[in-house]
């Protein structure tokens, strides 16, 4: 492994940087929104225009680097992206929380795109698979490192701001001082959203009701955990252990998935990502803080693998010279629940209370689970004998160097 890290480890070096500043900023945001008395809806909002700007980056960035380059645009997008979270601290106004955060998104769906990109050029068909799960390890550790920095001053100053954005200018040393090769223009592809459906079904609605939930988590925990106790070290711990349990549960649920049929993992998951949902809701008031973290670590083990299951699922029916097609479109349905999720969850909490997050993740699992146990009990049998390896599927989904443009193109069958 280290052989194969070793051409990329500039660029994992600035991914981690990058991502421990995203880390923080995405956690003390609804946590300040919430000493500044932001309705729940207003949170949900803002939590929502980061995904609408991030799709909105997915489908302008690659028209960017083609105009000006790889570094350009990273170190422009890098610039944006850092002073954002300066004007967040100086500027505190949900219309203008929404318009940074959505410019936050933007920048950070293409900075994702440079660095993969570039990662991608230095990979292997032989180590592809190694980098990549390498690099989403990465990416769910920093930001649970990021979360704990929350801890380091009072939300209420300006002070994690600033280092926050201190973080993500940083980050711009190691990639632009890699000696590595530029990485060849960014493929653009054109979606078929029918085929993706006649593709995989369970495959294309499991990323969107991953987004549904996961985005709904990003913009919402913190207040649910703010919610629960006044300390804010509680909120951070309860973000983090649902971050490291999807850390946890990713690898073992990939692996299971190569071995049996993939809807039986994801009506699993779903199963168990809406019951311990359910247990949260129900009992958070009773529990101690201890089971609130653990039971949210678990969560977050259900909950976050999905997404990588559901597209290995698709790639299983889809012919090798496909699987950039049908990524990209499962992006596109991803960001599509990551925008709407947040609104739906809001006024699930109003009506609930704080756990009400979790009620509405409950429903779009069970919701999943319904339709892929008749999926699995009275559609087409799985492609046993043609499963694409878990860690080959994640390398070919990369989060978004495969992008999509705003024309979708109909296919003929």
């Amino acid at each position: 492994m280290i052989r194969a890290l070793a051409p990329v480890a500039s660029l994992l070096v600035g991914v981690a940087i990058l991502l421990t500043g995203q880390g923080l900023q995405g956690m003390l945001l609804p946590i300040r929104a919430n000493l500044e008395n932001f309705s729940v809806y207003d949170v949900g909002f803002i939590g929502a225009t980061y995904f609408l700007g991030f799709t909105l980056g997915c489908l302008l960035g690659a028209r960017m680097i083609r105009r000006v380059g790889h570094i350009r645009v990273f170190a422009a997008m890098t610039a944006a992206a850092s002073a954002a979270p300066l004007l967040h601290g100086l500027w505190i106004n949900m219309w203008s929380w929404a318009v940074l955060r959505m410019i936050s998104g933007l920048c950070f769906a293409i900075l994702y795109m440079v660095i993969e990109s570039w990662i991608n050029e230095k990979a292997s068909n032989e180590n592809r698979g190694t980098i990549f799960s390498a690099y989403v390890l990465i990416n769910m550790t920093v930001l649970a490192v990021g979360q704990q920095m929350l801890m380091i001053a009072d939300p209420r100053s300006i002070t994690l701001f600033v280092i926050a954005s201190v973080l993500v200018s940083l980050a711009t040393l190691p990639v632009a001082l890699s000696n590595s090769e530029l990485p060849r223009d960014v493929q653009v592809v054109k979606l078929d959203i029918p085929y993706l459906y006649r593709t995989s079904p369970a495959g294309m609605l499991g990323a969107l009701a991953t987004g549904l939930a996961n985005g709904s988590f990003w913009a919402l925990a913190p207040i649910f955990g703010a919610a629960y106790s006044d300390d804010v070290s509680v909120a951070t711990w309860i973000m983090t252990a649902s971050v490291l349990g999807g850390v946890v549960g990713q690898w073992p649920l990939g692996r299971l998935s190569d071995r049996i049929d993939r809807r039986y993992v994801m009506g699993a998951v779903s199963f168990g990502g809406a019951a311990v949902a359910v247990v949260i809701w129900g009992f958070a008031d009773s529990l101690s803080t201890l089971s609130i973290i653990l039971l949210c670590g678990f969560w977050g083990a259900m909950a976050f693998p999905l997404n990588s299951v559901s597209i290995a699922h698709a790639n299983d029916y889809a012919n090798p010279d496909e699987f950039v097609m049908l990524s990209s479109g499962l992006l596109l349905m991803y960001g599509i629940g990551a925008v709407i999720g947040p609104f739906i969850a809001s006024a699930s909490m109003a009506f609930f209370g704080p756990g009400g997050l979790y009620v509405f993740t409950a429903i779009i699992h069970t919701l999943l689970l319904v339709y892929i146990l008749n999926r699995t009990i009275r559609r087409r049998p799985s492609p046993d004998d043609e499963h694409v390896l878990f860690d080959d599927a994640l390398a070919a989904s990369r989060t978004t160097s495969q992008v999509y443009e705003e024309e979708i193109e109909s296919r003929d069958d």
